[in-house]
C-alpha cells in the first residue's frame, strides 16, 4: 500500500502535460503513504518559491486524506479546523494538494502542486492523482 517510483514519475509526468495543455510551469511532488517525498519536478521556468508550497499540499493531502482545497475550507474562521494549518510544522491549505488511491481504493500517497492560480493547481493536481 505504497507508491512506487514509476508510479510517481508517471504521476509527474502526467501533471506536467496537463500544466503545458493549459499553459503554465508547475513544481510537482509526489509523496509515500508515510508522506516521505518520492519524486519532484520542478518544470523550467516554475515559480521557485512554490517548491516548497508543493510538497506541502502533498504532505497535508497525505496527513489528513483529503483534497487541500477541502481542507482549506474546514480551517475558516469558525471552522472545525481553524488554524489547522500551524501544525505538522506548517501546512497548506488551499487547493493543489490530492490523495492518490490505487486501484483497490486504497490511499498509496499524494501529489501536491504549486506554481498558478488555486484553480490551475488543483487541475494538475487532480490529473496527476488520476493518473495510475
Amino acid at each position: 500500500m505504497n507508491i512506487t517510483l514509476k508510479q510517481a514519475e508517471k504521476i509527474i509526468a502526467v501533471a506536467k502535460e496537463k500544466s503545458i495543455e493549459i499553459d503554465t510551469k508547475m513544481n510537482i511532488a509526489v509523496v509515500d503513504a508515510g508522506a516521505n517525498l518520492v519524486a519532484f519536478g520542478r518544470m523550467d521556468g516554475a515559480w521557485l518559491g512554490s517548491l516548497d508550497i508543493s510538497i506541502k499540499k502533498a504532505k497535508t493531502a497525505r496527513y489528513f486524506d483529503m483534497n487541500t482545497g477541502v481542507i482549506g475550507e474546514l480551517s475558516q474562521p469558525g471552522g472545525s479546523l481553524y488554524n489547522i494549518e500551524h501544525s505538522n510544522n506548517g501546512l497548506i491549505t488551499f487547493p493543489g494538494g490530492v490523495p492518490i488511491k490505487n486501484a483497490a481504493g486504497e490511499i498509496i500517497g499524494a501529489i501536491g502542486v504549486s506554481g498558478s492560480s488555486v484553480e490551475n493547481d488543483h487541475i494538475v493536481a487532480e490529473a496527476g492523482a488520476l493518473a495510475i
